[in-house]
């Protein structure tokens, strides 16, 4: 079974993190998935850029970590077919913490022997997500000013990769 949609997970309830390396006991989530993201920063780190765009987001969400790791990726195509691999700078601002749950259900022939319902309904640790307010910056995007509109560009279609609408502004 694919991936529950974004509406499920989409409304920002009470943060559900705790997890401890130090005393294992303490930690009130146990199995927690890694979070998909690989790295939050990418391209040129040295480099001072003249142009600085950022994606905002409009409304509190929870966005999922693999829907921040889709828009890194399509952001850092973008930006590297354009620009090369040292003419941006691309960084992710938010990070996954909160863990989201879910308690399985399943349905067709002989899903009643091993099916609960609501009885004991807690949920298992499925994956993680990172809770946005409003007028949160997401991503940030480093270029010259004569590539600015490369760099909206990948900023627009990174967007689309979450569950909320979002603006680009520019510094």
């Amino acid at each position: 079974m694919g991936l529950r949609p974004a509406k499920c997970y989409k409304k920002v309830g009470r943060p559900y993190t705790r997890q401890s390396k130090k005393k294992p006991r303490r930690s009130y989530v146990k199995g927690i998935p890694s979070p998909k993201i690989v790295r939050f920063e990418q391209g040129n780190k040295k480099k001072e850029f003249s142009k600085k765009l950022v994606l905002v987001s409009t409304d509190k969400v929870q966005i999922r970590h693999n829907a921040l790791e889709a828009a890194r990726i399509a952001a850092n195509k973008i930006l590297n077919d354009g620009l090369g691999a040292e003419g941006y700078f691309l960084k992710i601002l938010v990070y996954p913490h909160n863990i989201m749950r879910e308690n399985p259900l399943a349905t067709g022939a002989g899903a009643d022997r091993f099916q609960t319902g609501m009885r004991k309904s807690f949920g298992h640790p499925i994956g993680m997500s990172a809770i946005v307010k409003e007028n949160q910056k997401l991503i940030e995007v480093r270029v010259d000013s004569d590539k600015e509109m490369i760099a909206k560009k990948a900023l627009k279609v990174a967007g689309s990769k979450f569950p909320i609408k979002c603006i680009i502004q520019s510094n």
